[in-house]
């Protein structure tokens, strides 16, 4: 985007509708308009955001720059996670907190191994306190390092209660990881505590906590974990009014091309297994949230993303579905609600692109984001929803940045 471009998307919010439905993309339909090529006509609409940059302070610590990762709305605040990477490549954790998503300060970090001091925090979750906001309740986060002979992550959880420090939480090595390692995707915190989402060498499994203070895990469950229908993996978490709902794939036996599937559960131990419904039966369910109460997932799938949507709680139905076939392996890397607009970032191997859908998923339109970032690598880019705003990180592999928009 020029500069030209930013200063003008800088001074208002724009909603533009225009443009037909292009086969794929579920855009809006509008008035074509005065003067506007057919080429133009078969484009979907845009949502333009009047982005404004957020200044992070480097925090204490050796001059580098900021790698930034997640961000989560909490009780009316802000709190955003990443690392910072030194001139010799090394890395430590680093955190920021913001009463507004546009000033923010660092959060004092409180590592306690060797690899702590050297994680990225690459996910965040929280649980308001009473008083509402990361100052009256409770955030956690992952981290991870790759060490060791065979260079894998080296993963632990993070915890801060009020205004304290954020500080690792030391774990047994094989709880994360170890050789039944696989990935440790995602966390969610509830009503009946927290939950990480995740897989080990049988399929998904889960990690549990009552208050984010330590987590137990729980592998080789039935119906989550894989079995002979075929090997399973986990994505994404959110926790409903009684319970989670899990994301994930599942790889059957003897096949070549995931399925997406669900899983519910009161407890986190018992769990319900469920495939979402797609054409060929091939895609991936990959990020999850709740929608006014209702469940929606979003995926890659063979000719896009698709969108379920589960009404009732439990019955899935597809949709609607957007985007097109990349370059390169597609991927969903976050998705948000905000004033009850979704708001999906996806990546189709060449570059990282923003999407938004005013209807619960049905239609989806682009979202231009003031940097463009390529997708593969050690790039990201991200979006959280709060209240009546979003906030956007991008890391083109050079530099992060963060803004905030108005929805």
């Amino acid at each position: 985007m020029s500069a030209r471009r930013v200063l003008v998307v800088c001074a208002l919010l724009v909603l533009v509708v225009a443009g037909c439905d292009r086969p794929g993309t579920g855009g809006d339909r509008g008035d074509p308009g005065v003067g506007r090529s057919p080429a133009d006509r078969d484009r979907p609409a845009s949502m333009e955001l009047a982005w404004q940059e957020a200044t992070l302070p480097l925090p204490p610590g050796p001059a580098g720059r900021l790698v930034l990762r997640d961000a989560v709305s909490c009780g009316g605040s802000w709190f955003l996670v990443g690392g910072v990477v030194d001139a010799a490549g090394e890395t430590r954790p680093a955190a920021w907190s913001s009463a507004d998503g546009s000033a923010w300060a660092p959060v004092p970090i409180a590592a306690r191994t060797f690899y702590g001091r050297q994680h990225v925090l690459y996910a965040a979750a929280c649980a308001p306190g009473p008083t509402g906001g990361p100052d009256g309740g409770r955030v956690a986060a992952l981290g991870a390092k790759n060490g060791g002979v065979h260079g894998n992550p080296r993963t632990a959880t993070w915890v801060r209660d009020g205004a304290g420090p954020l500080r690792e939480v030391p774990a047994a090595f094989e709880l994360f990881g170890g050789p039944r390692a696989v990935s440790v995707a995602r966390l969610a915190a509830g009503a009946g505590g927290w939950l990480i989402a995740g897989a080990r060498v049988d399929g998904a499994a889960v990690w549990t906590s009552p208050d984010a203070g330590g987590f137990t895990l729980a592998e080789g469950l039935p119906e989550l974990a894989g079995d002979a229908r075929g090997r399973t993996a986990a994505y994404d978490v959110v926790a409903l009014p009684t319970g989670w709902l899990v994301v994930g794939s599942l790889l059957p036996a003897g096949g070549a091309a995931l399925t997406p599937m669900a899983w519910t559960s009161v407890d986190g131990r018992s769990w319900r297994r469920t495939e979402l419904p797609v054409g060929n039966g091939r895609g991936r369910a990959e990020r999850v949230v709740l929608r006014d109460g209702v469940p929606v997932a979003v995926g890659a799938v063979p000719d896009g993303f698709a969108v379920w949507r589960a009404d009732d709680g439990s019955r899935w139905r597809r949709v609607g579905g957007f985007g097109a076939v990349g370059p390169g392996v597609l991927s969903v890397v976050g998705l948000t609600v905000v004033r009850g607009v979704l708001v999906a970032v996806t990546g189709d191997g060449a570059g990282r692109s923003a999407w938004a859908s005013t209807d619960g998923g049905a239609s989806w339109r682009p979202v231009p984001t003031p940097s463009m970032v390529v997708d593969g690598g050690d790039t990201a880019l991200t979006m959280a929803g709060g209240e009546d705003r979003l906030v956007l990180l991008a890391d083109d592999g050079r530099s992060s940045h963060a803004w905030w928009g108005r929805v």
